[in-house]
């Protein structure tokens, strides 16, 4: 990326407006968005080269966290600096966290929601939408013979291993073994970083990213305080999510329905309306805070949540920038990475059974509409939010 003069940079607020429009009109999920992404920035601002473009997409892609918010803070980092980048995540991430949090409102308000048939299309949806995520990333992250059953193994380690331990075996395990047993070329092209972080700044946020991780979980053995429970395992999913913002459904499953914090019905209830609102799906966090039974809920919550799980997110981008061009040509940390996206694969998969498909599919008539609505999604290209409608409106129509 070609270094910013200050007659190019743009204030904290315009880059706000331009983010803000996209968080109002980015519906389909990461890959769209990243779209969305290059045709505003690249082509039509130019406030970058597509090869510049194309780098920090592979670099967003290599961290764990929501790759196209990791762009856009990124892009607003170095248009505008450090507002930049908190104006860019504010503006593309705040029009579905609020819509998120309202639809937690009338979930928790109305007793009777979930029950209703168009609310368990949402559930029949969240089915079609991760079968279709598993899909598309078992394509792109496992595409030999080795890595298709190393992630095998990993949606078998998953289920027989249902809690957070297990999850972080596979993924330890999963990146243990890529390192040793993966061939992956080093990363090409020329990657010319310009923003304004220093490797200081950089190391610091790397070690503020690990802190949390191991003293959130020590206040959690010390206290059992479910407040400390929900806030651990959010921030660790945030963290740990690799391979796209639907991983994030079975780490946020373990922290907040094992806790007692959000029960099943209600999180594919949220996950299958996240599908229908634009911008990023970790905002899905968001419904689950105003949703959070204890010292936190409603719009408190529904904040604290959607902050603590976009932490990770931002300390991971600010301590990977000032290194990656050292990082990238290491081919031990591209197997090992690759040996954790096969193990995001296998938890996935893990997760369409349990306890998405085993808690929204009934009958026969709801796994023939998840069919349905996995064909318009993968074969149809129908954009999601359509799907959506269509199923909640079949299921509202058609009580059974």
């Amino acid at each position: 990326m070609p270094t910013l003069h200050p007659a190019k940079s743009e204030s904290a607020w315009r880059v706000f407006l331009v983010f803000l429009r996209l968080g109002l009109t980015s519906f389909g999920g990461p890959i769209a968005h990243l779209s969305y992404f290059r045709l505003e920035f690249v082509e039509r601002r130019r406030w970058l080269t597509d090869r510049s473009y194309s780098d920090l997409v592979a670099l967003c892609q290599l961290l764990p966290g929501p790759a196209s918010s990791q762009v856009g803070m990124a892009l607003g980092l170095a248009r505008a600096g450090w507002l930049g980048l908190l104006a860019a995540w504010a503006g593309f991430t705040l029009p579905s966290a609020v819509l998120m949090i309202l639809f937690g409102f009338g979930v928790a308000r109305y007793q009777g929601i979930l029950e209703s048939g168009w609310l368990h299309g949402l559930k029949i949806v969240a089915v079609a939408v991760v079968a279709q995520a598993v899909w598309g990333m078992a394509r792109t992250l496992c595409p030999d013979r080795l890595r298709a059953g190393m992630a095998l193994v990993a949606a078998v380690l998953t289920l027989a291993l249902p809690s957070v331990f297990g999850q972080m075996v596979v993924i330890i395990c999963s990146g243990l073994l890529g390192r040793w047993a993966l061939k992956i070329e080093p990363a090409q092209g020329q990657f010319a970083c310009s923003y304004p972080v220093s490797r200081r700044t950089g190391s610091v946020a790397l070690m503020l990213l690990v802190l949390p991780l191991v003293l959130l979980p020590v206040w959690v053995v010390a206290s059992g305080s479910p407040l400390a429970v929900l806030l651990e395992g959010t921030y660790r999913a945030g963290a740990l999510v690799f391979g796209g913002g639907h991983v994030v459904l079975p780490l946020l499953q373990t922290a907040v329905v094992q806790s007692g914090t959000v029960t099943t019905a209600d999180l594919l209830a949220g996950y299958g309306a996240a599908q229908a609102v634009p911008g990023p799906l970790f905002t899905f966090a968001a419904y689950l805070g105003a949703l959070a039974k204890g010292p936190l809920g409603g719009w408190l919550g529904g904040l604290v949540l959607l902050a603590v799980i976009f932490l990770p997110a931002f300390l991971v981008l600010v301590g990977a920038l000032p290194f990656w061009e050292a990082l990238r040509h290491r081919k031990a940390l591209q197997a090992s990475i690759a040996g954790v996206n096969t193990g995001v694969v296998g938890i996935l998969l893990a997760a369409l059974y349990n306890p998405v498909w085993t808690s929204a599919i009934h009958d026969r008539w709801d796994a023939a509409m998840a069919l349905v609505a996995f064909g318009l999604l993968a074969l149809a290209r129908t954009p999601p939010i359509l799907v959506v409608l269509l199923a909640a409106m079949t299921t509202w129509a058609l009580p059974r």
